[in-house]
């Protein structure tokens, strides 16, 4: 998938990035559109879409899962010790502290 990836992005690129005029762009375009009617193309991309439906149930319950475990390490029962904690860590000159952070009065 990665190779595919790069080759699509080289293609863009040198689409974009050449000089050669519209005859080249349409030389490019020919050849893009060939490739991408191709049956060995077109069957390749119709099982990655399958593979991708057979597996999404699968993706979305780990990623639920990941987001879930990572929530309950950030808030820990939602109680407000967690921000007490990270408050008594920062310095004490920190401007996260600071109701006004900003620079008062008349600057240089």
């Amino acid at each position: 998938m990665r190779k595919l990836t790069m080759l699509v992005a080289g293609g863009v690129g040198y689409v974009l990035g050449a000089r050669a005029g519209r005859e080249r762009y349409e030389q490019i375009k020919r050849t893009a559109t060939r490739v991408k009617d191709d049956p060995r193309v077109q069957d390749k991309a119709s099982q990655a879409a399958d593979l991708a439906k057979e597996k999404a149930p699968v993706v979305k319950d780990k990623v639920t899962s990941a987001a879930s475990s990572a929530a309950t390490k950030v808030t820990p029962s939602g109680s407000g010790e967690h921000r007490s904690d990270l408050e008594a860590q920062l310095n004490p000159e920190s401007t996260a502290l600071q109701d006004d952070p900003y620079p008062q009065g008349n600057l240089p």
